[in-house]
């Protein structure tokens, strides 16, 4: 592995990996599902082949994250295992297993003067990747582009850099195995701030859209300066409201779960929400379960009162993404509040409302607007696996195109093909 001096001329050679990119696209979107298919079956074995390789670059950035004082859940996303091996290889073969998204019929037609028009999926194009800490991400994202016939261009955080480039080489033997342009996906071969620049900046037209997924600096940078369109969310504020229809083991399970199964992910809940006529007899329980696995809960006076344990709460929680092991808590006095309170400080991204009855939960799902909504579940599900997509590049808070798990047929577009038998319009 061979990173880029910074006395290269990197504008120079990310100009070549876009020109690249679009020549390789050109192949990669007539490819069939099974050269498709073979291509991921090849690369999963070369990252198996390649796991000591792979572990030791791994090492590296683990000794340069301990060296910069980083913290243990930002070493703990870096680290890879034998098993995580294993398991990245599995899922680039899962993604082989799903149904090919391109050259789809979504619709069909005839109109009264003969025509008749199909409407067919196609790949978007050239695909710009960039993130951060998680290697693993470096062979889902390439995957997921050339199952759907477009090309990738990745850029891993710097944290991951080594790990994310053996990872990255291992995916080159097994195309260099392909009929399929090598191109096909290809990483920046450097830590230059200046590649994500030129990136967010379309190389030249070369990038169809952009996908960031890391944190918040990230993922602002990117949507303030690109020039071309983006899919990502800048924040994860997720709520859970308790309705005064609510079962209570299901609002202590679902609330938990939300909270801590995993705290720093984006689906993760930061704000639990519940109705004033069962709050003193909910919040209790759900809060000394909350507690108990070690969460720090933040509310006012009335909270307090009912759980003594709570601590100060400031305007700004309500806006906060904690990505840790705290929840704000508030007392609303009816459906109409939480969702206002969710309108006000949501992100559009992941909300759940715990109850038992049907009408408040569709009332509930008609009048919040985020792009993943859920009823008597945790707001963790908000992945592209637990949808059934196989994977996903990242969540999309947007409303154009793509929104929530952005997997496969997400990453396609359409065009319309219209057959004809002469006609000519009057």
């Amino acid at each position: 592995m061979q990173e880029i001096t910074l006395t290269e001329d990197i504008k120079k050679i990310m100009g070549e990996i876009g020109f690249n990119a679009k020549v390789a696209y050109e192949r990669l979107c007539t490819a069939s599902d099974n050269e498709k298919n073979d291509a991921l079956h090849l690369m999963a074995n070369e990252i198996e082949n390649n796991e000591e390789y792979i572990l030791s670059e791994n090492a590296k950035d683990i000794q340069i994250a301990k060296s910069k004082d980083l913290s243990e859940a930002m070493i703990d996303r870096l680290s890879i295992s034998d098993l995580g091996i294993r398991n990245i290889a599995s899922s680039i073969r899962d993604i082989a297993k799903l149904n090919d998204p391109v050259g789809n019929v979504l619709e069909s037609w005839d109109r009264p003067n003969g025509l008749h028009i199909k409407k067919i999926s196609i790949p978007i194009g050239v695909i710009g990747i960039i993130y951060e800490s998680r290697p693993n991400v470096t062979a889902d994202a390439a995957s997921l582009c050339l199952k759907s016939g477009n090309a990738s261009i990745l850029r891993s955080g710097s944290d991951s850099y080594y790990s994310s480039y053996a990872i990255y080489e291992s995916i080159k033997e097994g195309l260099n195995k392909t009929s399929l342009d090598c191109n096909s996906i290809q990483l920046v071969p450097t830590k230059d701030r200046d590649a994500v620049g030129l990136m967010l900046k379309g190389l030249d037209a070369s990038i169809d859209v952009i996908v960031p997924r890391g944190g918040k600096s990230l993922v602002s940078r990117v949507q303030n300066e690109a020039k071309v369109p983006v899919f990502g969310h800048l924040e994860g504020i997720c709520h859970v409201y308790v309705n005064e229809q609510a079962d209570i083991m299901k609002a202590i399970e679902v609330t938990v779960n939300a909270k801590m199964r995993r705290t720093s992910i984006c689906g993760a809940a930061e704000t639990l929400l519940i109705d004033e006529s069962i709050y003193k007899k909910y919040l209790p329980k759900i809060l000394s379960k909350l507690s108990s696995v070690g969460c720090e809960i933040r509310g006012n006076d009335q909270i307090k009162h009912v759980f003594p344990q709570t601590e100060h709460i400031s305007d700004s929680d309500w806006s906060t993404e904690y990505l840790d092991a705290i929840i704000s808590v508030k007392v609303v006095k009816d459906i109409n509040e939480a969702i206002s309170h969710i309108k006000k400080y949501g992100t559009g991204h992941t909300e759940a409302i715990i109850t038992e009855d049907k009408k408040v939960a569709e009332y509930f799902f008609n009048q919040v607007n985020s792009s993943i909504i859920l009823l008597n579940a945790s707001t963790q599900f908000a992945d592209g696996g637990e949808f059934g997509f196989g994977a996903e590049i990242g969540i999309s808070t947007g409303k154009m195109h793509a929104r929530g798990p952005i997997g496969l047929e997400q990453l396609t577009t359409f065009k319309y093909t219209v057959y004809g038998n002469g006609q000519t319009r009057p």
